[in-house]
């Protein structure tokens, strides 16, 4: 069975190129389509400090999407893993999730920071970030994903 999914939103501002790596002070703002919302749609957001981004990978061509394994950023040094087991914007169903801190609320306009999306990609949802919703319980992961996080959000 198919779904369609139609954007409420898109990005604006922020990087126009996907680039790995800083993304922690890329600034953007979502706007909302307002021709299905209002400013009430963001109504009491403002009142937490961090919002669940979910997108689309828009600019991922079919013929790139990754179904089985590939080494992270192509680096034979660092293992071959499943598409499932890492956050590579190659996916089956192009969706990106971020988590990202709020800065302001103009109408139907959310600005945000950390968002690692590019200008114009299409937002699928917003949710607020709640602890209760957050991992339990200590964090696992291979150390090939720490090395690759690590200047991600931050510059080397």
């Amino acid at each position: 069975m198919d779904y369609i999914v139609k954007p409420i939103g898109h990005v604006r501002g922020g990087r126009s190129m996907a680039v790995d790596d800083d993304w922690a002070k890329e600034r953007a703002t979502i706007e909302l389509d307002d021709t299905q919302f209002g400013p009430e749609a963001l109504a009491g957001l403002d009142d937490f400090s961090h919002a669940e981004i979910i997108f689309l990978f828009d600019q991922v061509a079919p013929e790139k999407i990754e179904k089985g394994a590939r080494h992270p950023r192509n680096r034979s040094d660092w293992p071959l893993v499943g598409i499932f087991a890492q956050r590579g914007k190659n996916r089956p169903n192009r969706i990106g999730l971020t988590t990202c801190q709020i800065i302001a609320i103009h109408g139907t306009r959310l600005e945000v920071a950390g968002l690692d999306a590019i200008d114009g990609t299409p937002v699928l949802d917003i949710k607020p970030a709640m602890r209760e919703f957050q991992p339990r319980g200590e964090h696992r992961q291979p150390d090939w994903a720490s090395e690759l996080m690590q200047d991600y959000w931050h510059a080397s």
